[in-house]
């Protein structure tokens, strides 16, 4: 990669050193052109006016996220954020009485509250898979859980709140042996590095456009394996989804789309799309390559500074970085480097409840750094820490 060119392509590099990409990457001008020369258009001519006109490129996303995810574009549901697009994945599965959810302990805070609440309506029960001794998901005692009972494995990729890579390819082996729908979160991991659904085996598999792809806040989107529309019901229907028969009844629309809606921002659209294009034409392996690579550059740094603890679990991490500081919280961390203009975030005890359980260590101060960064940017956010530790 040519960072210097990548870094003048980032207006947002000459501002801050930018290690929160887990909550909103930096938007690349040719991303942000595209966002804003659509707006543009729809000023100058009308919304639907401006639709028509570049529904070529509209419909080209979804080949664009296709090729990201190792998908076809028929299989991809587009959404204005994650959470709704995981949402029209699992309230598309029907539970009863004695049905089991299965997940683990770094599951997103959002998809716990939406088991639980299933669990209430209809009698189901969520059972969370332990940990192994790495602190990922042990596989082995998820094999020994998955019965006849089991309705659905609901896995997080990445967790919000660390950089524990969860070995998902083992549990699409064990759900595609069982013949049990897997529904994979990887909105941390989708843009960071490689994800192919033919080799991670999941069913369904939801993304956001604004964290490690970089795309402009307010997308998202839905890859539903064209074999899984046999067992799932969209919850919701509306035009877009399906066609009226001309009598009482209606008919799906073929492949994903039928979870989708007709109305959307298609300025967003367009940014998604020419952020999924950067990503692929850049190369998924090398942008993985690097990521991790300033992760671990990081978590080494931090790991040699006295007062400074890292807590990431995992035999495999990834760019996601959290920490604490002996005596400050991590507000006042994360302001002390705010305020040394780098860019980090805080992890909520509400967003990882399994974890809070086992752990009970959040809030951290997380920190996650994309390709774009540099070598010495880690190391000048090693130095910052090392400085508000010692003046603690």
């Amino acid at each position: 990669m040519d960072i210097g060119a990548l870094r003048r392509d980032t207006p947002g590099t000459g501002n801050r050193i930018h290690l929160n990409n887990a909550g909103a990457g930096l938007l690349s001008r040719r991303t942000l052109e595209a966002v804003v020369s659509h707006l543009e258009l729809e000023a100058a001519i009308g919304g639907y006016e401006a639709a028509g006109r570049e529904r070529e490129r509209i419909d080209a996303t979804y080949g664009q996220l296709a090729r990201l995810v190792g998908g076809r574009p028929e299989e991809i549901a587009l959404f204005d954020n994650s959470t709704r697009a995981w949402n029209a994945a699992f309230y598309s599965l029907a539970f009863k009485p004695g049905d089991r959810i299965l997940t683990g302990r770094a599951e997103y805070g959002s998809n716990v509250l939406a088991y639980l609440q299933t669990a209430q309506r209809t009698g189901a029960e969520v059972v969370v898979v332990p940990n192994d001794e790495d602190g990922q998901l042990d596989t082995a005692a998820l094999a020994n859980l998955i019965d006849e009972r089991t309705r659905l494995v609901g896995v997080t990729h990445v967790p919000t709140s660390g950089g524990l890579v969860n070995p998902v390819a083992e549990v699409g082996r064990l759900t595609r042996d069982a013949g049990v729908p897997f529904l994979l979160d990887a909105t941390q991991s989708v843009g960071q590095f490689p994800v192919d659904v033919d080799e991670l085996g999941c069913d369904m598999l939801t993304a956001t456009g604004r964290k490690f792809l970089r795309g402009p806040r307010g997308t998202g989107f839905l890859w539903v394996r064209s074999e899984a529309l046999s067992f799932l019901e969209p919850h919701v229907v509306e035009v877009a989804a399906a066609t009226w028969d001309g009598n009482r009844g209606f008919t799906w629309h073929d492949g994903a789309r039928r979870f989708g809606t007709w109305e959307a921002s298609y300025a967003n659209v367009l940014g998604l799309s020419a952020a999924a294009r950067q990503a692929s034409d850049l190369g998924m392996d090398e942008i993985g390559r690097r990521a991790f690579a300033l992760g671990d550059r990081l978590r080494d740094g931090l790991d040699s500074v006295p007062g400074v603890t890292t807590h990431d679990l995992g035999r495999q991490r990834c760019a996601i970085v959290t920490c604490s500081v002996d005596g400050m919280t991590a507000d006042e961390v994360a302001a002390s480097l705010a305020a040394r203009g780098i860019n980090v975030s805080v992890t909520d005890p509400v967003q990882t409840q399994f974890d809070t359980e086992e752990r009970n260590i959040h809030p951290l101060v997380r920190l996650s750094p994309h390709y774009y960064n540099t070598e010495d940017e880690i190391d000048r956010t090693v130095e910052a820490c090392t400085e508000i530790a010692a003046a603690r």
